[in-house]
């Protein structure tokens, strides 16, 4: 089992060193065939693992492979740590990431990166399953900065393209922010406990003083709010989407997002000893919920809006976490990384049949037209919304009920709240998309057809467990196998029995109402009554301005953050480093040729000169010292 483990980190890192440097001498346009035979090798080896965890829940597997890091009592080593949590995560990150690895082969062919993105891919499943699998905060750090790189490489993989390299460095520049409080509290843990192993942390959490404690999940959680996309460090995610489609699946949507989630997860012994921490989780999430929802309503870019999306899921599962439902946020983040990710690849299928066209308002009957992507992305879209009885439905519903059951009344409001809102804007998604009249170019209309089975393939096998996942692993609410097998994680998890006749029962019904009411009326705004939204624009444009500029976040940060940074940079460049380093150092220059210039004249070459300034010398000597002896 030890050389299992290790080899599912190993194998895409290997499939990425000879991609990258013999990779296109090789392979040629066949680059892809070594990154997509590692990857399926590690899902191989991942669900290996899952059934050996699933089948011994109870023990948690313990791989250490060398000593790492020693200075003085503190010691760091390279090792793996798998229980329940971690299996979950190989099950989600394994197989999306190899599906996301065969649509590629279809959705990047005769790219001129071609085995340059399959590299990155590969340093990226290697990133990933280094976090998840890494015992220790530190090895968990160098995973989370790898996803971090990757991100850089693959948003900006069309580096030529100006708003792709931009984006790419706005999400390097904004995960930097987070990442400095992930940093700030291991330094913080190692003067509280001098470890930074798991066990070892966990098993101290009693000595560490309660300022401390919360001082440590904050910086923690901050790091959390920069991966996962969390306000006011959501920024990057929607410029994101600049990538290739199958990078938004594979890291915004179903993995790199949800590394944060994981981390505060496997925190878990941590944040259950500060309930501040946690009403600021569980606030966060709310609030990111809600406001990216009210975003998404009003994008026209078919990516942004399942981008928007995601920020508002994510925000789901840290109210979960927040709100002590942590089997539910983790539930959630299952079905979310396969719906999700069947949203980008179905998203990705019709913006290939569109020749690159992204924005709905120029789609439209595409049903028809696309028959196995529309049902595929139809799918996705009922389980985003969380209509019964697919996965998104039981997973969104034991997190709102949760909230209301454990009298956070107002966060069981917002999430009612964004329930109706995501179903008008996946209603809108897929109305715009898929009904009406085609309203693109009449060239572009020409091309349009179904996607080669290499990318309908992907999309088929996960619109299965988005359809079904929910029952499989939910049911009953708060009882299902998922909460089951979490159990040994989340270990004083306490919670009532689910009642569907009592309040339970009510809850789900009422949310799914509501959710059935946000699907009517994006029926009627954008199928019954099309002139309807442009009414409600105008009669209302500050608040259609308002979620169409996403609330002026970009704008705010460019006056408060980025501007001032740039003028400070030019002052310190034109002022200080001109003026007052350049200066000193020119102005020194200057004072000696000033100086040399008043004594050069001394220097004229002349013995008599010479002579009647030594002999004028000697004169003044003798007097001075005539007069010190004569006093």
């Amino acid at each position: 089992m030890k050389a299992i483990i290790t080899l599912i980190p190993l194998l895409p890192l290997f499939g990425f060193v000879v991609t990258l440097i013999f990779g296109k001498r090789l392979f040629g346009k066949r680059a892809d065939v070594l990154a997509v035979a590692v990857v399926t090798v590690a899902w191989v080896l991942s669900m290996y693992v899952f059934y050996h965890v699933f089948t011994h829940r109870e023990d948690a597997l313990q791989v250490q492979l060398f000593g790492w890091i020693g200075s003085g009592s503190l010691h760091v080593t390279w090792g793996y740590y798998v229980d329940t949590l971690t299996a979950v995560m190989l099950l989600v990150v394994g197989t999306i990431g190899m599906l996301v690895h065969y649509y590629s082969i279809g959705y990047m062919r005769g790219d001129e990166g071609y085995y340059r993105f399959f590299a990155y891919l590969n340093l990226f499943m290697f990133a990933m399953f280094t976090l998840i699998l890494a015992n220790n905060y530190l090895l968990m750090f160098l995973g989370w900065e790898g996803v971090g790189l990757c991100s850089y490489l693959l948003i900006a993989f069309w580096f030529r393209k100006k708003s792709a390299s931009q984006a790419g460095k706005k999400a390097f520049l904004v995960n930097r922010i987070g990442d400095f409080g992930f940093t700030l509290a291991m330094f913080l843990l190692i003067l509280s406990v001098n470890t930074l192993q798991f066990t070892g942390v966990f098993a101290q959490v009693g000595s560490i003083g309660n300022t401390t404690l919360l001082a440590i999940c904050l910086l923690l959680f901050m790091g959390a709010i920069g991966k996962s996309a969390q306000f006011p460090l959501h920024v990057w995610l929607p410029d994101a989407m600049e990538g290739p489609t199958p990078v938004s699946a594979l890291i915004h949507a179903a993995t790199m997002v949800n590394a944060g989630v994981y981390m505060v997860a496997r925190s878990y012994p941590l944040f259950i000893h500060s309930h501040a921490a946690m009403l600021v989780v569980m606030s966060i999430g709310a609030f990111t919920a809600i406001y990216a929802a009210l975003i998404a309503l009003t994008q026209n870019d078919i990516k942004r809006v399942i981008a928007y999306s995601t920020v508002s899921s994510l925000g789901f599962m840290f109210m979960a976490l927040g709100a002590g439902a942590w089997a539910a946020g983790i539930f959630y983040l299952l079905a979310h990384g396969f719906f999700k990710g069947l949203l980008f690849l179905a998203s990705g299928s019709v913006i290939h049949a569109m020749s690159g066209e992204q924005d709905m308002r120029l789609m439209g009957g595409l049903r028809k037209k696309l028959p196995l992507t529309f049902w595929t992305m139809l799918t996705g879209a009922v389980a985003m919304a969380g209509i019964f009885p697919l996965s998104g439905f039981w997973a969104k519903d034991e997190i709102i009920g949760g909230a209301f059951r454990a009298g956070y009344y107002w966060v069981w409001v917002v999430g009612i709240v964004t329930a109706f809102v995501t179903a008008i804007y996946m209603g809108r998604l897929i109305f715009l998309t898929f009904w009406g009249e085609n309203r693109a170019a009449a060239e572009v209309q020409h091309h349009i057809h179904e996607s080669p089975k290499v990318m309908t393939v992907p999309l088929v096998l996960l619109a299965i467990p988005a359809a079904v996942l929910g029952m499989i692993v939910g049911l009953p609410p708060d009882g299902g196998w998922i909460h089951r097998f979490l159990e040994p994680v989340f270990f004083r998890v306490e919670s009532e029995p689910f009642s569907w006749i009592g309040s339970g029962g009510l809850l789900m019904l009422v949310s799914l109402a509501v959710v059935l009411l946000g699907v009517y009326a994006a029926y009627v705004m954008y199928i019954r009554s099309r002139e309807l939204p442009a009414e409600l624009s105008k009669s209302f444009p500050w608040a259609y301005r308002a979620s169409f500029n996403k609330f002026y976040m970009d704008e705010f940060y460019e006056v408060s953050v980025i501007r001032p940074v740039i003028d400070g940079a030019n002052w310190l460049w034109t002022f200080f480093d001109v003026k007052a380093i350049d200066g000193s150092v020119n102005g020194l220059a200057w004072l000696w040729d000033r100086f040399a210039r008043l004594i050069r004249p001394l220097q004229t070459g002349r013995v008599q000169n010479y002579a009647f300034a030594i002999f004028s010398g000697m004169f003044v000597l003798v007097i001075v010292l005539r007069w010190i002896w004569g006093s």
